[in-house]
């Protein structure tokens, strides 16, 4: 249960940084508020999280999930560049992200 709760929490960082690029410096209200639900319900479930995993395994797989759908909203929605480099590097990312997966579970 606890890696689901870290996959949420980690979804809830990705709702939480977009909603700071829409809110525009805080000045949209509606998108002010996602980001604090979406922080506050991120650090929750993360805590849930860190119950029963490591917590440098859980908060590096949590940011790691944060930035890589963050990566990919900027890509999809606001059109940032995307290169080999670019890609390369959130590949290395997901295959980290994965790596600590199967070392926490298999206590290699």
């Amino acid at each position: 249960m606890s890696w689901i709760y870290l996959i949420i929490a980690g979804c809830l960082e990705i709702g939480f940084t977009t909603c700071l690029k829409l809110s525009n410096n805080f000045s949209n209200l509606k998108w002010g508020l996602g980001f604090l639900i979406c922080a506050t319900m991120s650090f929750v479930f993360l805590n849930k999280a860190t119950l029963t995993l490591p917590l440098g395994t859980a908060y590096a797989v949590w940011t790691g999930i944060g930035a890589v759908g963050t990566v990919l909203v900027g890509i999809i929605f606001f059109k940032e560049p995307i290169s080999f480099w670019r890609v390369f590097f959130i590949t290395t990312l997901i295959l980290s992200i994965l790596g600590l997966k199967f070392i926490a579970e298999n206590k290699v």
